[in-house]
């Protein structure tokens, strides 16, 4: 049976998570993993909408889901809500051991009994899974993806591995290769991160005489969300969210020279969206890959000023929102 086939028959809709939105559908759908459901969510166009569907599913970083990063509203507004006011049909995926999908079994075990979980080998075989499913509901060729950080070595594993299931390709902040000979830093299987792990990630690259562009009262409101999608994070001190390894490792790996996926192999129309103060994605970084990228029939480097490498959480967000759909609707940048 062909996975579509098998997706469309063992799908469930997800009644244990909250919905963020009165018109949003959220789907659970096994993964590759025998026992492991993935957890979508789903939000249509605003509008009816004529002519070929426009479709884009979002696909995370290292420590935390789609509901906190896409479909997060910061004063009652989403990246996707600008997606589905645009014309889009807008997805959302949680990979295993991140939001609303099911833990890795080893992640009930002690961390260092096992290999990090969750690299981009076995996240790439999940978004296979996503992306049939979100094909065959919609009955559409292909579909755009939006992938952040780590994210987008997991799209790129997969757009080199399925290039007729992607139509364009919008990474913002992405991990690149770096050269380097040492081995990379090991990981456990799962690490847990801190309120305050996240706030120093999140403020760290912003310059010392720069006026902050993440808000500590929208941090306030994300932070609770975040110590929520974790049922045992305020039993830990500090309160902290379990989460999969394995991102992190691939991270080390792309740092000295064994990036996972071949961005050669991209056959797909290409954005590289990064942030003036972005430390992991430098102008050297977007560089290589715009180069590497020689497959890629159109490729879009842009900066975008006053912001980091969270920059769908910061003041510069709407430049991210306007030049991911431009770019996804095939427009030319203003």
């Amino acid at each position: 049976m062909a996975v579509a086939d098998d997706l469309a028959r063992v799908v469930t809709r997800a009644q244990s998570a909250a919905r963020l939105d009165p018109r949003e559908e959220l789907f659970r759908t096994p993964s590759h993993l025998d026992g492991c459901a993935l957890f979508l969510r789903y939000l249509p166009p605003t509008t009816r909408q004529v002519g070929e569907p426009k479709i884009v599913l979002y696909v995370h970083g290292a420590t935390f889901p789609s509901a906190l990063s896409i479909a997060h509203r910061f004063d009652g507004r989403s990246w996707r809500d600008e997606l589905a006011d645009a014309g889009f049909h807008v997805w959302g995926l949680d990979f295993l051991g991140f939001g609303a999908s099911d833990r890795y079994p080893e992640m009930a075990a002690s961390a260092e009994h096992h290999a990090p979980l969750g690299r981009a080998d076995s996240a790439c075989r999940q978004l296979e899974r996503a992306v049939r499913f979100i094909c065959d509901w919609h009955r559409a060729p292909r579909i755009s993806l939006i992938a952040h950080s780590w994210g987008t070595i997991a799209a790129g594993l997969f757009a080199g591995q399925f290039p007729e299931l992607i139509e364009r390709l919008v990474f913002f902040g992405p991990i690149t290769w770096r050269p380097g000979k040492a081995a990379p830093a090991s990981y456990p299987a799962w690490q847990c991160i801190s309120l305050d792990d996240q706030w120093t990630r999140f403020t760290e690259d912003v310059p010392k005489r720069a006026a902050p562009v993440l808000s500590q009262r929208h941090f306030a409101e994300w932070g609770e969300l975040y110590l929520d999608t974790d049922p045992q994070s305020r039993t830990r001190k500090p309160a902290s969210v379990k989460t999969p390894s394995g991102p992190w490792q691939d991270v080390a790996a792309a740092w000295i020279g064994e990036l996972g996926y071949d961005p050669g192999l991209i056959r797909a129309p290409l954005a590289i969206l990064r942030g003036e103060w972005d430390n992991v994605t430098t102008d050297a970084d977007a560089r290589w890959l715009f180069d590497a990228a020689t497959g890629s029939p159109i490729r879009r480097d842009v900066k975008i000023s006053r912001a980091t490498h969270l920059m769908h959480l910061e003041e510069s967000r709407h430049q991210l929102y306007q030049e991911a759909r431009c770019f996804l609707e095939g427009l030319e940048p203003h």
